[in-house]
């Protein structure tokens, strides 16, 4: 996390006056000078944190030669070494010669690659102490569900409690929650495309509106064109069309009015908006459920496109055209969602065997699946980096996500040793309090500071 640090805070140096504060090497003035202001001293302390990072780079590549690690890792350490110095001398270029956009794609590119390179060597570390390459199914999942007809569940008969249960299987139908987090990424959106000029509230309110609604319609649609399986599944019996509760043709109309309300609240904002919506509603609705997820092992990566067009859509209802920030938070959001969503299809695994669904543990096995983890928390990490080169963005959003980032990667190789359900859900709690205080650094960062 330490080249992290350095990788997040660089890229928001690059941004402001810290860079021109002190345009000497290695310290100020004629090189040995100590900084005057506090952005001089702001870029001094990167460079001292830069030296104590780089040496505990070369201690740990230094371990994984002597323990005679894996020829990947340490070829992965060996590149992050030699490339340490060569980011050295591009922050000391930067610093004496000036910021150009050049000079800071170059230096935050090579600090990727060296984040990249430790990611690697410890994902390929864990795997040989913790996994088991026996663990990969022979083929793939059938379905051996019970029943429909065995699963009897409770439906209340009192009028009362029967109304309660009822209103309350709506409210169900539309995964609420799903619906905090969605509105904060399409709220981050919005932030990150206003800056400090602020936001109209009634865009705000339309956009959330639209988009809650719009949340709420894919879940339903979800929950019908699940329906039999749920009833079957031990972790989805529950569900409202499974109880009964709430009629297929009812549960249709309900999903249907949602959507339109959402369409047209989006509409009131901007006809991209409302457009985008109605792709995210179809591509939930129908891409996720009846395409992906049955069928492919991938269904988690290429279904994070809906969780990530939120992103894109408060921008546009800000500014009216798709931009270089929203889909810069997209991405993250894109590269996120595997790394949240594996650690449920571990502990949920038998069930989704049972239920014949391709998820990344039941197809490739535990091992892979808390590999590949770690690789999307990496690419999370990276993406989070990458925008904090936006001028909007400051220490509020770099320092949070350095402190909950170390915090999610910690849960995460907890996982890799533990190995147990309970570990899988720290780390999917973990993931979930990651991306919420990111999205909340975003919007406080560039509306309140």
């Amino acid at each position: 996390m330490g080249v992290y640090l350095l990788l997040a805070v660089g890229a928001t140096t690059a941004i402001t006056d810290a860079t021109a504060a002190c345009t000497a090497w290695p310290v100020c003035g004629d090189g040995w000078t100590l900084p005057t202001t506090v952005d001089g001293y702001v870029a001094v302390g990167h460079r001292l944190v830069a030296l104590a990072v780089g040496l505990l780079v070369v201690a740990t590549a230094v371990v994984g030669w002597r323990r005679r690690e894996s020829r990947r890792v340490r070829a992965a350490l060996a590149v992050s070494v030699l490339l340490y110095p060569v980011q050295a001398a591009v922050g000391a270029l930067v610093a004496t010669s000036g910021v150009t956009l050049a000079l800071s794609v170059l230096h935050l590119a090579v600090a990727m690659v060296i984040f990249g390179g430790l990611v690697a060597a410890l994902a390929w570390t864990l795997e040989v102490q913790t996994g088991d390459p026996d663990d990969v199914p022979e083929s793939a999942p059938e379905p051996d569900l019970p029943p429909a007809d065995d699963r009897s569940p409770e439906i209340p008969s009192e009028p009362v409690a029967r109304a309660k249960a009822t209103a309350n299987a709506y409210f169900r139908l539309m995964k609420p929650r799903l619906m905090w987090l969605l509105c904060l990424v399409a709220s981050a959106g919005m932030a990150l495309a206003a800056g400090s000029q602020g936001l109209d509230i009634v865009t705000v309110l339309a956009t959330l509106g639209g988009g809650a609604l719009s949340i709420g319609a894919s879940g339903t649609f979800n929950h019908v064109l699940e329906r039999d399986i749920d009833r079957r599944m031990n972790r989805t019996s529950d569900r409202p069309l499974a109880t009964d509760l709430v009629p297929v043709r009812n549960a249709i109309a309900f999903g249907v009015v949602l959507a339109a309300l959402s369409l047209a609240l989006f509409a009131s904002v901007n006809l991209l908006a409302a457009a985008l919506g109605l792709a995210a509603i179809l591509f939930y609705s129908v891409v996720y459920t009846l395409i992906l997820k049955p069928n492919t092992v991938q269904n988690t990566v290429i279904g994070g496109a809906a969780g990530a067009l939120p992103a894109i859509i408060g921008w546009v209802a800000v500014t009216g055209s798709i931009g270089l920030g929203g889909i810069a938070l997209a991405t993250l959001i894109f590269l996120w969602t595997p790394a949240h969503f594996y650690n449920l299809a571990l502990a949920y695994k038998d069930d989704y065997e049972r239920g014949g669904f391709p998820m990344m543990p039941v197809v490739r096995g535990e091992t892979t699946t808390r590999r590949h983890i770690l690789w999307y928390l990496g690419a999370t990490l990276l993406a989070a980096g990458a925008l904090a080169a936006s001028e909007a963005l400051g220490w509020v959003y770099v320092v949070s996500g350095v402190l909950v980032g170390a915090v999610f990667l910690w849960a995460v190789v907890r996982l890799h040793y533990e190995q147990t359900e309970s570990a899988a859900f720290r780390a999917f709690h973990a993931s979930n309090a990651y991306l919420g205080v990111t999205l909340l650094a975003i919007v406080v960062d560039t509306l309140a500071i």
